[in-house]
């Protein structure tokens, strides 16, 4: 999300100034699920936090590499999992420490981007699975249908059927038996935090707005009646493909979302829809296989099992249908690789990229070091694949023969475009990165379908791939080669490296020639703060007021009428592009919404306007005591009465217990 909104201020100053170079004194490099950290920990289950109600918690895992979000649920000695991954093991050892008893599984749809843990935990626990009576699952259920019920301890769970991103969608309302309110929601992917489940990954004869459509129902008749303070736990968070524009914040509230969720802002069912289906990424080939596989039940895994390895020898590379996937650091796989190798780095997405580059079912030869060929056999059983390993050493020792690809760095890049040398660069990423944020003429051919692609290019003139991290970039010149390519190369660090070094972008703008006009830059306006406070007490509902703080900013301090969003989401969602009246966004001080309205205003005849100086100039001047509310604490005390205009959305209390595993940094997830 932060690399979203980067290169949108990187298009907006590429207007401003001149050559559209990024200041000198800039060096603030793209942050994004590519280009963060790649940390061996992301690889393996991390606790989120622990939230605490009468006589029950919730624990939440999380698996950073697929963005994907996992629950014990727990009351005295007693739990329940839910939506578990195939590897069960770091929840075992939860409830080993903790001296808990896991009595069963809640599954809350069939998952599609990865295979889930219910088959495990039956051979491992021998435990009851809870699941939706119409999910059409060939293996043994508890099957559960509207009003069903289910207890562990005291903490009783409700069904609650949410058909929308699948038709078996279940949500599970969590209650303690010494309260009449719901205290908690087990989503799955039905509801995130910032966005709803997409509706275009099932196989089968139903279309996916039929399916957008169930989400509208699904919202609108059941889940925006609970209470506002019940607390939201979805199955993933920001850089899954399960959903566009997720939020990275682990968890919210009902009345949050009502606030704050663009999707759930639409006014009839067309909006909606159309909301849902627009600008949804392109899903992995995989998805399809694995939510079958997790509705017929996923073969049992031998974890221990060690893969068959294949000789180092030349034939290995002959194989047109075999894919050989390097699992080292790119510049590692760039100084020699396996001829016909492609790069998919371990430190990274790896489940996804090669569910997502590799073909189901295509011959898979893992090639790196022991440790690394030993860890992604071990991942890959996420998603079902799997296969014979290489040693890479081995094909050293055996003296075949290596190719190499090269680097280019940022500066010897930049002096061939100045002299007119350059080879032909080839963007790997997205159109809408493409078009938010290029390093110069370049051609925009995604990672996904460049095999296809490739055929644009002439295989016997030079070519260099880019992309923000040279993740991506690293695995298209194998791509390339295998394509027959002869000169490949990869912008090292790519353009986050490039942008670091002071070199100039471009974003989506036409150059203007001497037969042209030149581009008319519109400017924001500014809104003072005694003309916003008359709108709000005069004219009320002719303007839409939006607050892009923090979700703790806004619910300590919000306007009368005014709604919460995502930063990110302001810049990419098109309906803020439209409106009968003038748009006017807030933030703390008028930095952010500033720059903000400046982005839009270069997109739509919309008023796009920024409170000067922010909130804390409104309340300076304005005094408006009546906008505070006070924030309780959860601990079963009385709500607060809300105030008009102000979305009353109290979180729970949460405290982490010592985990066993490892408390993961407050940033986006990582990925590529």
């Amino acid at each position: 999300m932060k690399m979203r909104i980067y290169i949108q201020v990187m298009a907006l100053l590429s207007f401003l100034i001149p050559g559209g170079a990024v200041p000198e004194g800039d060096k603030t490099q793209i942050k994004d699920t590519e280009s963060a950290s790649h940390g061996t920990e992301d690889a393996f289950h991390q606790i989120v936090d622990t939230y605490r109600f009468p006589g029950f918690e919730i624990v939440q895992f999380t698996l950073p590499v697929l963005s994907h979000y996992s629950y014990l649920l727990v009351s005295g000695s007693e739990a329940v999992l839910v939506d578990p991954d195939r590897d069960i093991q770091g929840y075992m050892d939860y409830a080993k420490k903790h001296t808990l008893t896991i009595k069963g599984l809640f599954l809350t749809h069939s998952h599609a981007d990865f295979l889930a843990g219910h088959l495990e935990a039956v051979r491992a626990l021998n435990v009851p699975i809870y699941q939706n009576a119409a999910s059409g699952a060939q293996y043994k259920i508890e099957p559960l249908q509207e009003s069903s019920v289910f207890r562990v301890g005291k903490a009783t769970v409700k069904a609650i059927p949410t058909p929308g991103h699948t038709p078996d969608g279940m949500c599970g309302l969590v209650s303690s038996e010494r309260e009449t309110q719901p205290r908690a929601m087990f989503t799955g992917d039905t509801l995130f935090v910032g966005s709803v489940g997409r509706p275009d990954l099932l196989e089968g004869t139903m279309t996916a707005a039929t399916l957008a459509s169930m989400s509208y129902d699904t919202w609108h008749n059941k889940l925006s009646k609970l209470p506002d303070n019940v607390l939201v736990l979805p199955a993933h968070g920001a850089g899954s493909l399960c959903g566009a524009n997720l939020s990275d914040d682990p968890s919210s509230t009902i009345g949050r979302e009502k606030s704050s969720n663009p999707y759930l802002q639409k006014k009839g069912r067309s909006e909606f829809i159309a909301a849902v289906l627009e600008g949804l990424p392109e899903a992995p080939q995989y998805f399809k296989h694995n939510a079958a596989m997790n509705r017929s039940g996923p073969p049992l895994v031998d974890w221990n099992a060690s893969p068959a390895t294949a000789k180092a020898e030349e034939s290995i590379t002959k194989d047109a249908g075999q894919w050989l996937v390097d699992l080292r650091e790119a510049k590692t796989y760039a100084a020699g690789h396996v001829p016909g190798s492609v790069n998919i780095a371990l430190r990274g997405r790896l489940e996804t990229w090669v569910g997502t580059m590799v073909p189901w079912k295509s011959p898979l030869v893992l090639i790196g070091s022991g440790e690394e060929l030993k860890e992604a056999t071990f991942r890959l059983h996420r998603v079902a694949y799997g296969g014979r390993v290489l040693p890479f050493d081995a094909w050293k020792k055996a003296g075949l023969p290596l190719a190499s690809s090269g680097t280019i760095t940022p500066a010897d890049l930049y002096q061939q475009m100045k002299n007119g040398s350059a080879p032909i660069i080839v963007d790997v990423r997205m159109p809408y990165e493409w078009m938010a944020l290029r390093i110069g003429t370049v051609v925009n051919l995604p990672i996904s379908h460049l095999a296809e692609l490739s055929g644009k290019l002439d295989p016997n003139l030079p070519v260099v791939a880019v992309c923000n991290s040279a993740y991506r970039s690293s695995l298209a010149v194998g791509i390339l080669q295998r394509k027959g390519f002869k000169n490949v190369s990869s912008l090292a660090g790519g353009s986050a490296a490039w942008i670091d070094a002071g070199y100039p972008v471009y974003g989506n703008e036409k150059k203007a020639t001497d037969s042209a006009p030149k581009r008319q830059i519109q400017i924001a306006e500014r809104i003072s703060p005694a003309d916003l406070g008359r709108l709000i007490k005069d004219l009320p509902g002719t303007f839409d007021l939006v607050d892009i703080r923090p979700p703790e900013a806004f619910q300590d301090y919000a306007l009368p009428g005014s709604r919460r969003a995502e930063l990110a989401d302001v810049l990419e969602n098109p309906g803020y592009l439209t409106g009968a009246g003038p748009l006017i966004l807030v933030d703390r001080d008028g930095s952010l919404a500033m720059m903000a309205a400046g982005i839009l205003s270069q997109r739509t005849k919309r008023p796009i306007k920024a409170l000067h100086g922010g909130l804390e100039a409104f309340w300076e001047e304005s005094e408006l005591k009546v906008a505070v509310r006070t924030v309780p604490l959860p601990s079963g005390s009385a709500l607060p009465q809300a105030v008009p205009g102000v979305s009353s959305t109290p979180r729970p209390a949460s405290t982490a217990p010592t985990p066993p595993l490892p408390t993961p940094k407050k940033r986006k997830s990582v990925g590529c």
